[in-house]
């Protein structure tokens, strides 16, 4: 009987933890950026190199060409700052590939913590309160996926969809416009079926990079839930240290579990701020550009109205001041909800604990003011106010742009 009982906890542990991470895991394993498990077998470790090379690769196909097409074609300037956004995108994209796999060793060990943290549970009250928090961050991962697969994607076939006509030599051509524009001097797009395999292509890299940056982002989200629910499980700790009349060695040790509980939610957030801060300074910076790119685009589109474009430039400026978005309220939340630790536990009846147990609370106290913050590039505070500054720095770009370019 005990050990049925184990097996069904373990069971139900093993479901909440899936739960909590299973659209990461459809987000990241097409891209072989999912970790590994510590011993994975040698047939597992070739799959996964031989599709990070191939991503790689088709990245790396529409990535260069492009680059080469700004510095390089001879066209206006108009033109080239058409291209440096689908540029700078999958710029950022690239990145988030490359922390994503360069992290994936922090990666397991916060999917391995989130494990443990589910395997403590003993309570029904913590098992509703982290499920809730679960719940929250799949729907954040769910509104990721969305908008910024959703943008890029409709950007992409809002281009695949549309045709140009134009004439080489004697013969009148019509060709799909790239999303990415390609250097002429290396691949001739303007005839078929090159024209519908370099956008295939471009296509599948939109995804790839896509799919990163949403890795990301979903990571952030649901590390950031967690720990937002271990710090409110930690809150009901510090409530009912005083509950109960109890004898002091009791409370003692409820006091050092506390303790314990809070410096292991500190490393975790701390070992989250390892992961994310590059990215995060990448899509803070790449962002700004972009967004005050596509101001630009719709401004020079706007006479013209070529609701199609336009409407895929809207959607896309959506998807990033969105993707910002996560980033900050983030690290706004996690600020907070550390603070808050040394309110709750100067809050509790403290006075009615034994003066040697109650000295434990001025360090709780004295440690959560001192808290660990999500960064940029360990630069850039990330938070509401920041989010903020990200518009007002992109608007005054574009009023820069718009004074050079007119």
């Amino acid at each position: 009987m005990v050990e049925q009982k184990l097996v069904l906890k373990n069971i139900e542990i093993k479901t909440n933890h899936d739960y909590s991470l299973q659209l990461n895991r459809w987000y990241l394993k097409p891209i072989g950026a999912w970790p590994l498990t510590s011993a994975p077998s040698a047939a597992k470790k070739i799959m996964v190199l031989v599709q990070i090379l191939v991503c790689w690769a088709i990245v790396c196909s529409i990535m260069i060409p492009c680059t080469l097409y700004v510095f390089f074609e001879k066209v206006s300037i108009r033109s080239k700052l058409g291209a440096i956004a689908p540029l700078l995108n999958r710029i950022m994209g690239s990145v988030n590939y490359w922390v994503l796999l360069q992290q994936r060793g922090n990666i397991r060990i916060c999917v391995e913590r989130m494990e443990a943290d589910w395997g403590l549970i003993r309570k029904a009250d913590d098992r509703e309160v982290m499920l809730q928090h679960a719940q929250f961050g799949r729907v954040i991962a769910v509104i990721c996926a969305i908008i910024m697969q959703g943008g890029t994607f409709l950007y992409g076939v809002a281009k695949a969809v549309q045709t140009v006509t134009i004439i080489v030599g004697n013969e009148t051509i019509t060709m799909h416009p790239m999303t990415c524009p390609i250097y002429s001097k290396i691949i001739d797009i303007r005839f078929s079926p090159v024209n519908e395999i370099v956008l295939l292509v471009q296509i599948m890299s939109t995804f790839i990079v896509s799919s990163s940056t949403v890795g990301v982002c979903s990571l952030a989200a649901v590390f950031a839930t967690h720990a937002s629910g271990q710090l409110n499980i930690l809150y009901m700790r510090l409530n009912e240290l005083t509950d109960q009349k109890e004898e002091n060695h009791v409370t003692e040790q409820k006091m050092i579990g506390i303790v314990e509980h809070h410096l292991k939610i500190l490393n975790f957030i701390s070992r989250v701020e390892d992961i994310m801060h590059k990215a995060c300074l990448v899509e803070l910076m790449g962002c700004t550009i972009i967004m005050c790119l596509l101001g630009y685009y719709v401004l020079m589109n706007w006479g013209t109205f070529d609701a199609a474009q336009i409407t895929s430039y809207i959607i896309v400026y959506v998807s990033m001041a969105f993707n910002i978005f996560i980033f900050c309220y983030i690290g706004e939340i996690l600020i907070e909800k550390c603070k808050l630790v040394g309110q709750v536990a100067y809050m509790t009846n403290w006075y009615n604990l034994h003066h040697k147990t109650a000295r434990g609370l001025i360090l709780i106290i004295a440690r959560s003011s001192n808290v660990i913050k999500i960064t940029a590039g360990k630069i850039i505070q990330l938070s509401i106010a920041t989010f903020g500054d990200v518009f007002k720095t992109s608007i005054a770009y574009l009023n820069i742009l718009r004074t050079m370019t007119t």
